[in-house]
């Protein structure tokens, strides 16, 4: 199957391993498998992949025993894996995106979901209403401010995905059928010891080497390049130059300081919480008790008669079968005792003197013979002395409240229809509007604007909703501020003109050259040391001047903890042979490293337990994976699938405006 997660990705260790075209691949583009899908419904609006419209729109990409793809969803789920991605790389832009094959890999992995969901539903799989209902209310995207299931929310959400509720509900379905088919597969993994430990002993694995640069930087600046040659360049590596999509944001901020005005408590509001709250702030009384509780009176009688007749409380508790810690309460107030007990009990037992036993008395939970240890009183608070800490209180209350009838009108307001600009004349908002701006914030052609702090958390929503669309609130700080927004104008992803950036690509152009150099001059060496020369004297010998070799070590688990931080050039110790050379471009353009390997020191996990289990651990994962991935390929096999490959080469045409 070529459309499935590399079985290693986000395992930093084990991607040492195994890497090949398809996981490289994976690795830029998705980087989401079967499993993960349908598991979390992760990057496909929730919904799965496996939703097949039947009834269609667009022309068809596939079908699945008679079930059409159509265009219509190939490109939604498209939109959907674009935005994701945008999250970590804020300015890419759709045609970058699919010239790295992903939408043949959308394609692939929307008809395996569905042949695993016809495939489920043959097996008698279902997935009722109620399961369906539980998953939508379990989703956060559905919640409200007060982080409730909201169904305005999710109507909303509907409407930006362009999907009917029913359409959606039908995903939700054939998702729950796919885990229930898929997830047992992934389960059922068994790894050898000796399998784990030989993978242990190969992380521990100690290279050492030699590495030396060949600077494009030592080339010089070679001759000066014609503008046809400028204009030739330019067109070759157009990407280069080309300026992200950009999105005029219009936005409304409000917060606490929105409803300050109305959250002052007044005079009457201050009096009657201290009123109300004589508990907190009136004189009261506390009292340290210990207690026994039995389950009849009867019990509960003679306990009381002992304690009457001498024996202590502590000695009467114990020979019922009550330790101190049983039967310590601690200080209490009358309302606490009384939730803890009954307030019958309660009243009795305020009512006593210390010192004394009370009881038998019955409380839902038994007959209570009760003891008072101490009687505390405590002062009460005047009200000047509370007055600043209640109005704190009160204010922090009502700023709560009103923030939250605030975004209710608002988000009230938009489900009925009503537009940015009267909702924002309608609670008085203050509107600011952005130049066009990038999925990073950058605004290229307006150097003196810069991102206030609070766009932000807008972006990621500024690049899924459409233009104009209706207005969505967006939290800044959860339940303190939040924004109104809306994207006013979208302005495509394109390069200038040469002439206005002539210097840029002439510059880019030279140091282009001078990287070619410097790499004609490292194949040389690369030539040399692989011939038998050593490194020192092959650099040594060079045709330029050239920094001296420079030796490196590494050990391979070193080099997994540190993932994608590693310098290429130690990573490179690890895929040479002992006494070989190769190459390595340096990042920028900025010349290339020439490595060697002189020397290997076998690892040995023979005594590193912890190790050996966590290196286990990760390929059951792993295996789970490729149980996975093998249970789909078998059930596609088994499914009647046409995909219409001149199709799916005429939509990538089409979502790109025509180029590849």
């Amino acid at each position: 199957m070529t459309c499935r997660k590399t079985s290693f990705q986000g395992n930093k260790m084990l991607s040492f391993f195994r890497r090949g075209p398809v996981a490289k691949l994976m690795l830029l583009v998705l980087g989401i498998g079967i499993f993960a899908i349908v598991i979390t419904g992760f990057g496909t609006g929730g919904g799965g992949l496996g939703g097949i419209d039947t009834a269609g729109s667009g022309g068809a990409i596939a079908s699945v025993d008679g079930e059409k793809l159509t265009a219509a969803d190939v490109t939604q789920v498209t939109q959907q894996e674009l935005a994701r991605f945008r999250q970590q790389q804020p300015d890419l832009d759709l045609t970058a995106f699919l010239r790295q094959g992903s939408l043949e890999i959308i394609v692939d992995q929307m008809i395996d979901m569905a042949a695993i969901t016809a495939f489920g539903e043959d097996m008698g799989l279902v997935a009722t209403r109620a399961m369906v209902e539980r998953e939508i209310q379990r989703d956060p995207r559905f919640r409200n401010l007060a982080g409730q299931f909201d169904n305005a929310t999710f109507q909303r959400f509907l409407q930006s995905e362009k999907v009917s509720e029913q359409k959606y509900r039908d995903d939700v379905a054939n998702r729950l059928i796919q885990r229930q088919l898929v997830a047992p597969a992934a389960g059922s993994v068994f790894v050898p010891q000796g399998f784990a430990a030989q993978y242990a002993s190969l992380l521990l694995e100690k290279r050492s080497g030699l590495v030396g640069a060949v600077p494009a930087a030592a080339m010089g600046p070679g001759r000066e390049p014609t503008d046809a040659e400028v204009a030739t360049f330019y067109q070759q590596n157009i990407g280069r130059y080309t300026i992200p999509e950009r999105r005029t944001i219009r936005y409304a901020l409000f917060g606490r300081e929105t409803v300050a005005a109305a959250t002052k408590p007044t005079d009457a509001e201050i009096q009657a919480a201290y009123k109300r709250d004589q508990a907190t702030y009136g004189a009261r009384e506390t009292r340290s008790l210990s207690q026994v509780v039995l389950p009849d009176e009867a019990s509960a009688r003679s306990l009381a008669q002992k304690i009457a007749a001498g024996t202590a409380f502590d000695a009467a508790a114990l020979q019922a079968g009550f330790g101190a810690g049983d039967i310590a309460v601690g200080e209490q107030s009358r309302d606490a005792y009384a939730r803890i007990s009954a307030p019958n009990v309660a009243n009795a037992v305020f009512g006593a003197a210390e010192g004394a036993t009370v009881g038998p008395l019955r409380s839902p939970l038994g007959w209570h013979v009760v003891r008072v240890d101490q009687v505390k009183a405590v002062a009460g608070r005047p009200f000047e002395a509370v007055r600043a800490e209640i109005a704190a209180k009160l204010e922090q209350e009502k700023s709560v409240a009103a923030l939250g009838d605030l975004a209710g009108r608002i988000e009230t307001a938009i489900s009925e229809g009503a537009n940015f600009q009267e909702i924002a004349q309608r609670e008085k908002l203050s509107v600011q509007e952005t130049p066009p701006v990038t999925g990073s914030g950058a605004a290229p052609g307006a150097a003196q604007w810069q991102p206030t702090p609070e766009l932000q958390p807008l972006l990621r929503t500024a690049f899924e909703v459409e233009a104009n669309a209706e207005p969505v609130v967006e939290a800044i700080t959860p339940n303190e501020r939040f924004a109104m927004m809306i994207v006013t104008n979208v302005v495509p992803a394109a390069a200038p003109p040469v002439a206005q950036i002539r210097d840029r690509v002439k510059a880019d152009l030279i140091a282009r050259r001078a990287n070619d150099r410097a790499r004609a001059i490292a194949t040389a060496l690369l030539s040399k040391i692989n011939a038998g020369t050593s490194p020192a004297q092959a650099f040594a010998e060079a045709q330029v001047k050239l920094p001296g070799v420079q030796p490196v070590t590494a050990a391979r688990i070193d080099i997994a903890r540190q993932g994608q931080q590693v310098p290429p050039p130690l990573a490179m110790l690890f895929s040479l042979p002992r006494g070989k050379a190769k190459l390595i471009p340096a990042p920028n353009g900025a010349g290339w490293f020439v490595v060697y390997l002189d020397k290997i020191v076998p690892g040995d996990a023979s005594k590193e337990a912890a190790l050996i289990a966590s290196v286990k651990n990760q390929f059951s994962e792993v295996v789970g994976n490729e149980y996975v991935d093998q249970l789909s390929a078998a059930v596609r096999a088994r499914t009647k699938v046409k995909r219409n490959e001149e199709a799916v080469q005429a939509l990538k045409k089409q979502l790109t405006g025509g180029g590849q």
